[in-house]
């Protein structure tokens, strides 16, 4: 048994701290805690006293289960995080939640639990790395050059999203990833070889990874030499790494008993014993600090790169300033009169254009003013019009700015989620809205987080017509809308589609959805740029009028020619457009302004009608899927036409 007082502090404290919670998973950390000693102590690049150093190697903990080891790993390298944290793992609001998550503890680069995912921001990360070298760095001088490391396990490795996303960093050639797989065989259920019996070496050199085999995970030498020839390669890297889930405790180790559960008293004195530990609970000596304090460290690395960036400066100010507005997430000083003035011209144009042609248009704009935007798509570039003028690919160009992603809608959104995490880079990617389904739970990471990514969803309802219910969204919208801190946009014009881009580029808190038409809608003037940009306005007003129609996206122009029918039979109405519900309800004035109890709300969306029915119990919405059929045939069939609209209004009234 292993005696290294260093990564038995690892053990201990992550061992105790589940223990005390009763609750939480010591199998992995006395696992890995070799491996985590020699990458953390003699290789990773990182400064705990400013963890958000950008140009820091990049740690990440896809067996978010495991988190106790990377919150030993903080605490000793001297991160903001106390004995009295660790001691307080799983409490309400502790800075040391079940599982790690971003924006809550120092040092922790992403928000992991979700199996698979980790891995995802890991490529995400590399990638944004990749991204940004080749952007930032002269032949001379690389201002960004730094090292993405992954933790995962055998779970990581059978969700589907894991696969999506090395695939795609083997094409890619992202040589700055290095994994660690976990390979000890046992899952919650048990031994896995009943179930999973992947060779994983085959499989990663299957993606084009450089593989490192049959590493002892309890074996110093064998880990650091490991890591060693992995920075060498020109690939991605995984190392292999056979260990004992866990390791010392006696008959739990190598057991599913010591996975996901406190390992009671009596294994944790047999763990003492076997690794002849003389310490209390949460106890360490003065020796062990001062071995794993990597404050110092941390310091003269930062100041290293301080110098590299002032070369940079000295022999180009122009990629110097960029580094510098990148790595500090502002706008180019100018851009946000731009792009007004833009949104303003685009206000002449009348012609009758799909959203998603209108969200192209303004594409090629942004395009031409932020090197930041990173475009992509799941295969359907030509259909989301993701793709513009101004994009220039990724995997056949280093310098590009658009993925072609594949049909990997999951594995596309998680590595969204890991540039942006990553910083220095704006991501956006579309697939259909109905394809959200296969991502969704990579949109909602991006939401528990707080993160600017934008997904772009085409083909928005059964308008898109012919391709049948299997492609037709019908209660995705609502879903979008019941994710805390995501901003859902569905525009109806040029001029709402560019609003919706502004307040996705500017969100720096969330994700954003944008979602568009397939088929042309007709244009129609914005009388206030200030309402609409608060999320809701009026289309047309009138005094006497007592009925709101209200729409999103489509169904807008439907209603103002539902709104003139209904002037001919007496019935005056006003037609009010709501791009993003969640911008109105920030804006109470706006919002009680058009959900007026002293008028009749009528909401009228092409969807499920449960997003709505807290604002008014008056819609017309559908409840059904849908129907192969041409997109106005079906418009029509269930019942989205001006007509049978104005009808359906005069019933509810």
């Amino acid at each position: 048994m292993i005696t290294n007082k260093l990564v038995n502090a690892l053990r201990f404290l992550s061992a105790d701290a589940v223990e005390r919670a009763n609750s939480g998973h010591p199998g992995m950390p006395l696992g890995m805690a070799d491996i985590a000693e020699v990458l953390w102590r003699d290789h990773l690049n990182h400064s705990p006293e400013n963890p958000k150093w950008f140009n820091r190697d990049r740690f990440v903990l896809s067996n978010g289960h495991g988190s106790m080891l990377i919150y030993s790993l903080l605490h000793l390298s001297g991160y903001s995080l106390t004995i009295d944290d660790l001691k307080d793992f799983r409490k309400l609001k502790s800075k040391t939640p079940g599982h790690p998550e971003f924006g809550v503890t120092d040092g922790v680069e992403t928000t992991t639990g979700p199996l698979g995912q980790g891995i995802a921001n890991a490529v995400g990360m590399a990638l944004a790395e990749k991204i940004l070298a080749e952007k930032i760095n002269t032949k001379n001088i690389k201002a960004i050059d730094h090292m993405t490391y992954c933790f995962l396990g055998d779970g990581c490795l059978m969700e589907g999203v894991s696969h999506e996303a090395m695939s795609l960093a083997g094409v890619l050639n992202l040589n700055k990833l290095i994994c660690f797989y976990d390979s000890n065989g046992i899952s919650i259920d048990g031994k896995i070889d009943a179930w999973y019996k992947d060779d994983i070496s085959k499989r990663c050199e299957a993606y084009g990874w450089n593989v490192i085999d049959h590493v002892d995970g309890h074996n110093r030498e064998d880990v650091d030499q490991a890591i060693k020839k992995a920075k060498d390669s020109n690939k991605p890297t995984m190392i292999v790494c056979k260990t004992s889930i866990g390791y010392g405790a006696g008959q739990k180790q190598d057991s599913e008993s010591s996975h996901g559960a406190a390992l009671g008293q009596e294994a944790l004195s047999i763990l003492r014993q076997n690794l002849s530990w003389p310490y209390e609970p949460f106890e360490l000596d003065d020796e062990i600090y001062e071995n794993w304090d990597a404050k110092e460290a941390g310091s003269a690395k930062e100041a290293e790169w301080a110098s590299i960036c002032d070369q940079l400066k000295a022999e180009d100010p122009k990629k110097f300033d960029l580094l510098h507005r990148l790595s500090s997430e502002t706008m180019p000083e100018d851009f946000d009169q731009k792009f007004d003035k833009f949104i303003s011209d685009l206000a002449q144009n009348q012609d009758s254009l799909a959203t998603r042609k209108s969200s192209q248009m303004v594409l090629e704009f942004l395009q031409a003013h932020l090197p930041e935007l990173i475009g992509g798509s799941a295969d359907l570039s030509g259909s989301n019009n993701t793709i513009s003028k101004s994009s220039v690919s990724l995997n056949e160009n280093d310098n590009g700015n658009y993925i072609y992603y594949g049909v990997r809608e999951f594995g596309m959104n998680a590595v969204m989620n890991g540039m942006a995490l990553h910083g220095g880079v704006i991501p956006y990617a579309g697939t259909f809205l109905v394809f959200m389904d296969y991502g969704r739970n990579a949109v909602r990471m991006a939401a528990l987080m707080g993160i600017r990514v934008i997904f772009v969803f085409s083909h928005d309802s059964i308008a898109l017509g012919e391709d049948g219910p299997t492609h037709q969204p019908i209660e995705h919208l609502t879903t979008l809308r019941s994710t805390p801190n995501m901003h859902t946009w569905r525009p109806a014009t040029l001029v709402e589609t560019a609003v919706a881009w502004k307040h996705a580029i500017a969100n720096r808190n969330g994700p954003s959805s944008i979602i568009l038409s397939r088929q042309n809608l007709d244009n129609f003037d914005v009388s206030s740029l200030k309402e609409l940009e608060i999320g809701g306005y009026f289309v047309s007003e009138q005094e006497e009028a007592n009925v709101n129609l209200i729409a999103t996206g489509s169904e807008v122009s439907l209603a103002i020619e539902a709104e003139r029918i209904l002037k001919e039979d007496g019935l005056v109405c006003n037609v009010v457009s709501i791009p993003c519900l969640e911008a109105l309800i920030k804006n109470d004035q706006q919002y009680r302004k058009i959900f007026n109890p002293n008028t009749t709300n009528i909401v009228i969306e092409c969807g499920h009608p449960n997003s709505w029915y807290k604002h008014t119990k008056h819609v017309i919405g559908i409840e059904t899927f849908g129907e192969s059929g041409t997109g106005p045939d079906l418009m029509n069939h269930f019942g989205f036409s001006p007509e049978k609209i104005a009808t359906k209004v005069k019933k509810l009234l």
